[in-house]
């Protein structure tokens, strides 16, 4: 089994999901590759990677290879894996802004999706993931959770269904009970592989 791990955390240390995707990483085994996309930047795509990314292939040039390169290796890296372990806090009642930036260099026509007459496939399946979902206010799966259902949305987008999340949410109301609740689900986890 191949895991690549992408944590998307602004926090350098006391990270929640950090701590829940290393218990994670304890009982299924540990990350092959890892993308920490808060404390590397993840660029945007602009302009310019739009003119690359919608140039076919036969006709990019060498800037457009370039322009394309991150995306291409962050790619290679979801068909590598078998698991993909997220870390997810929510930020304003949704995704982080590094986490929507790796989505949309990975999120490409041709090669995470495509589209067909009865409309869009995705091209990554058999793949499993493990969200480990962390918030200070906000109740996973409330009506003001919009990270998770956009989440599952554009991983089955790319062909991604079988999506597990592990949740320490409402950790300002709900104190160390949120991060117990986490751990009980993790184990669960754990006993079910």
């Amino acid at each position: 089994m191949t895991v690549l791990r992408i944590d998307s955390s602004a926090k350098e240390e006391g990270s929640v999901t950090q701590k829940l995707l290393d218990q994670i990483e304890a009982r299924i085994g540990p990350a092959d590759m890892r993308r920490d996309l808060g404390g590397v930047a993840v660029p945007q795509i602009g302009g310019t990677w739009l003119a690359a990314n919608f140039t076919p292939p036969e006709e990019r040039t060498p800037q457009h290879r370039e322009t394309l390169a991150l995306s291409d290796e962050l790619i290679a890296e979801l068909r590598a894996a078998d698991t993909i372990l997220i870390g997810l806090p929510v930020y304003n009642f949704s995704i982080p802004g590094s986490l929507k930036a790796w989505i949309d260099l990975v999120a490409r026509a041709g090669e995470t999706f495509r589209y067909t007459e009865d409309g869009p496939i995705g091209l990554l399946e058999n793949k499993r993931v493990i969200v480990a979902y962390a918030s200070a206010g906000t109740g996973f799966g409330s009506e003001i959770d919009h990270a998770s259902p956009y989440l599952r949305h554009i991983l089955g987008f790319m062909g991604i269904t079988d999506v597990t999340f592990v949740y320490a949410d409402q950790q300002n109301m709900k104190g160390d009970e949120a991060i117990e609740t986490a751990r009980s689900q993790i184990e669960e986890l754990a006993q079910a592989a």
